[in-house]
């Protein structure tokens, strides 16, 4: 698949405790487990479990990105949790180094170590970054119900998936053609989602009717996001989506250094 970061980002705090090897995880949303569960946390105990680290780690989440939404949230947290940690005991691990770990996680924290515009390929360990994209305004919404990707994956048999041209899209953002993007991006879980989440095809439509130039489910759902190249486009698009969705953001894409 083709993933890209956006601007819309959560705030992780990492502090090292010396003399302990204790693990906590506090967040501003009542959503986000706080224990094993959490991702991470997971990604602060395989560090220190793998190069036996005799210190504790106290993680702070302030969420902004939607919780169950296929928005990688969760991924992006444990990404930045490695990350930190990888600076704060000075391990001199690189990118890749970094990704093989986050894959032991999460099959979106590779991409989420990386965080600029990728063709993400194996089992979402290897990254091909695509340089910058064309320039765009994203607008993102996230319906009321919540989506167990998990429970999409396992209803995948190769006959309901609709497979989308990644070649095509991948030739679009090396050209930074933005027509050929908006004629062949797309997702092939959308359908499936969008059979027991119909409010994912009602957003998709109203992106449209509003002024998108192509607009898609993001990940397994069950957020949808439009794209248009005119400010004052996705604004329109933004502000009318405000009137069906709690969640709407407008966003534009982002390459971490």
């Amino acid at each position: 698949m083709v993933m890209i970061a956006v601007d819309l980002a959560d705030y992780v705090t990492v502090k090292t405790i010396p003399q302990s090897r204790k693990i906590t995880v506090q967040t501003n949303s009542g959503f986000l487990p706080c224990d094993k569960r959490n991702l991470a946390y997971q990604a602060a105990l395989y560090l220190q479990s793998k190069f036996d680290i005799n210190e504790g780690v106290a993680i702070s989440i302030q969420k902004n990105i939607p919780v169950a939404a296929g928005m990688g949230g969760g991924s992006a947290d444990a990404a930045a949790v490695l990350r930190a940690l990888n600076r704060a005991w000075q391990l001199g691990l690189s990118k890749a180094e970094l990704a093989q770990i986050g894959l032991q996680i999460d099959s979106d924290v590779p991409f989420c170590i990386y965080s600029e515009p990728a063709l993400v390929t194996g089992r979402g360990e290897v990254i091909t970054p695509l340089d910058t994209l064309p320039p765009m305004w994203i607008v993102i919404a996230k319906p009321k119900d919540s989506v167990s990707t998990p429970s999409i994956l396992r209803q995948i048999v190769e006959e309901n998936i609709d497979h989308q041209d990644v070649d095509a899209v991948v030739s679009a953002l090396k050209t930074k053609d933005y027509l050929a993007l908006a004629r062949h991006a797309g997702n092939a879980l959308e359908g499936l989602t969008s059979q027991k989440h119909p409010e994912i095809s009602r957003i998709k439509e109203k992106c449209l009717k509003f002024g998108a130039d192509f607009a898609q489910m993001s990940g397994t759902g069950p957020t949808v996001f439009g794209v248009s190249q005119k400010h004052s486009r996705a604004q329109h698009i933004y502000n009318s989506l405000r009137g069906f969705c709690n969640e709407v953001y407008l966003v534009r894409p982002i390459q971490l250094s």
